[in-house]
């Protein structure tokens, strides 16, 4: 068993293909889910209204029901055609940097997203919220109800400025560890352990410092040696920041470089 451990706090999940090959899958929470579903009501709507513009005609011959066809159209299937066809991604999650995945990270097929979207009635419940919001909140892959029926998850994936990268490439620029000093472990590590370490480094820019501190304080009190504790100081970095050294050391970073 690797000397490092994440103590369960950690929500990236690892996934083994049936090819054998393993990669990390880094679940969204409420936060970006729900800017991405905000920009998606503003998207329905000016659809909605640019497609009531041309439906005037039809709506003056065939009646004022065709409105309400398109309006439920445009509500329940919305979603489903943009994870179809656009690879998961509706506008809103485009603009986020999320997309739709299954459970073991390949694409999202009609009958599971068809099945995630039609359950949106049941985690909306009276528009109230709560439901998606509690199941979101206390599931470790940031599940609804739709999402577990379905065996879905919403990931991160990349985004086109570079902030954000792919968790489905095992090579990941991490230019950010340029500007933190390496740092040489106390004891020598094995391939599991390093390759926790760079994970870490690769998700660090999604964490937010507070949450990468919380992080890296369980894996740094077991990467210190006893001398560095019994020497500690003020002048110490931070937990991220020891942890962010020790990943530059271990890949021998330069700007830039693909580890």
């Amino acid at each position: 068993m690797s000397r490092l451990e994440n103590g369960g706090l950690d929500s990236a999940l690892g996934v083994h293909t049936p090819e054998g090959i393993e990669f990390t899958l880094y679940p969204a929470g409420i936060p970006v889910r729900a800017c991405a579903w905000a920009i998606d009501v503003i998207f329905q709507g000016i659809l909605f209204i640019i497609i009531i513009i041309f439906a005037g005609i039809l709506s003056w011959v065939l009646g004022g029901w065709i409105i309400y066809i398109i309006f439920f159209a445009l509500n329940w299937f919305y979603h489903t055609a943009f994870e179809i066809f656009c690879r998961g991604q509706s506008p809103g999650k485009k603009i986020m940097g999320i997309r739709v995945v299954r459970g073991d990270g390949s694409p999202v097929n009609p009958g599971a997203s068809l099945l995630r979207n039609l359950l949106r009635f049941a985690d909306t419940f009276m528009f109230l919220y709560l439901i998606a919001y509690f199941c979101i909140l206390y599931s470790r892959a940031f599940r609804r109800i739709g999402d577990w029926t379905a065996d879905t998850l919403v990931v991160y994936t990349a985004r086109n400025s570079g902030r954000f990268t792919s968790p489905y490439l095992k090579q990941v620029t991490m230019p950010w560890l340029a500007s933190f000093p390496a740092i040489t472990p106390a004891f020598k590590l094995n391939y599991e352990e390093k390759q926790t370490i760079l994970s870490f480094a690769r998700r660090y820019p999604l964490l937010g410092v507070s949450r990468a501190d919380e992080l890296a304080r369980i894996w740094v009190d077991k990467l210190r040696s006893t001398e560095t504790e019994s020497s500690a100081s003020e002048a110490e970095p931070k937990n991220s920041a020891y942890l962010l050294g020790i990943a530059r050391a271990i890949s021998g970073t330069q700007p830039g470089l693909k580890t």
